[in-house]
């Protein structure tokens, strides 16, 4: 069925077709619509869950903590501010194999105070155990919803999903969304069967118990193994997706016109829908230009990201997000990846976006015009490693349309 719905929308719909058995809430702008609709749509007997209104944002994940710990399927959604405030509790729900399902609606941090969509909230806790996924548009955002407790709950990850959706540029605005009928859904993802670590009077499992020096690296090892095991089961579950419903993911990572490309632009989130056609623009005037969008930023799809771009002249990787007197935190994991498979091509970090700051056509051409210089053989000057836009004058002044720069 065809609606108009926004983000925040669609993915409490995934959520519903899903089918969670407990939800556990706490509203942060801009998450909020996606608890009010799910409050709404138990209230009407849409959806039979046992919903929690709890009284802050790491009552939310310790509530869905326990409540999978009983084998039940769990949701739970924040924001910003919240995600930073339930952090201690992302390594239990990780370190306890516990397959919860949380939605974060990326948004600044303070200081200053400031509501609206970057993604340093999430960006800040990749190293916290919990598979990331970002949504480039509200059908994705549905989609993944659903495809997320597939990929939680399989007995070869069982790890915690964050799926995260860019604050406002995808939670409030509007578009056509197909939105599934249950037995669609139904067919697609079975109710979860509990694999060893909850509650069972008839089986009892030590949960939440300490491990010294000589056990503890073991179950970190386990960890690690195990969300490794994530892209080959992002890959299967995609394509029984593709069966189902008649849509079709591209896995960890997407590429657009990277085959042949001489500057490619690396980013995640809506931002790739803007990077989509400044790369049809710039191959209509015969520039060979690409896009990488990162789908999956943990497990990193590193031997994807490094053959997608070898053979490149030069890289550039947008972020809405710096690690405070380093780089952006994609570019660390970016140049990582392709200094592990050995190719060497110059990579350019563009911080943009922060705080809602709006990311123009005008500078997305303009990236991709400094990324040309640079494979020109510009002197490597002109454009640093690390620059801001808005702030920093490395765009070139002909793709903003002014005569001197900024």
């Amino acid at each position: 069925m065809k609606r108009f719905l926004s983000g925040d929308e669609a993915l409490a719909e995934g959520v519903r077709l899903a089918r969670p058995q407990v939800i556990s809430a706490y509203p942060i702008t801009p998450q909020t619509v996606v608890v009010e609709r799910l409050s709404e749509m138990v209230e009407e007997g849409a959806l039979a869950a046992e919903y929690v209104h709890v009284e802050s944002e790491h009552s939310a994940l310790s509530c869905a903590i326990g409540a999978s710990a009983t084998g039940a399927r769990t949701f739970t959604a924040t924001s910003s501010q919240g995600l930073l405030y339930m952090a201690e509790c992302l390594t239990y729900a990780s370190g306890g194999r516990f397959p919860i399902v949380m939605m974060n609606a990326n948004r600044a941090t303070a200081l200053p105070w400031n509501i609206y969509g970057d993604q340093r909230d999430s960006l800040a806790l990749l190293d916290h155990g919990w598979i990331q996924v970002y949504a480039q548009d509200n059908q994705e955002a549905l989609d993944l919803a659903l495809m997320a407790y597939a990929l939680a709950e399989d007995p070869a990850v069982m790890t915690p999903v964050m799926v995260n959706l860019d604050g406002f540029a995808l939670t409030h605005t509007y578009e056509t969304v197909d939105v599934p009928e249950p037995e669609q859904a139904d067919a697609f993802l079975p109710p979860y069967e509990p694999a060893g670590n909850h509650f069972d009077f008839e089986h009892p499992v030590n949960i939440g118990f300490s491990a010294g020096p000589e056990y503890n690296r073991y179950f970190k090892y386990w960890e690690h193994r195990d969300m490794l095991n994530a892209p080959d089961v992002v890959t299967q579950i995609e394509r029984r997706f593709a069966e189902v419903f008649g849509r079709q993911y591209t896995g960890m990572i997407e590429t657009l016109s990277c085959d042949d490309a001489d500057v490619v632009l690396v980013t995640l989130g809506s931002a790739a829908g803007l990077a989509r056609s400044a790369v049809a623009q710039l191959r209509a005037e015969g520039v060979r230009a690409g896009m990488l969008r990162i789908r999956y930023l943990r497990p990193m799809p590193s031997e994807l990201i490094a053959e997608a771009l070898r053979g490149t002249k030069a890289v550039g990787v947008l972020e809405k997000d710096i690690s405070f007197g380093s780089e952006g935190t994609v570019f660390t994991n970016v140049n990582s990846a392709l200094q592990q498979a050995g190719v060497c091509v110059p990579t350019y970090n563009f911080i943009g976006g922060l705080g809602g700051d709006d990311i123009s056509e005008s500078q997305m051409i303009g990236m991709f015009r400094a990324l040309q210089q640079a494979a020109g053989g510009a002197d490597p000057a002109i454009l640093p490693h690390v620059s801001f836009l808005g702030v920093d004058d490395v765009l070139p002044a002909d793709a903003l349309g002014l005569e001197g720069g900024r």
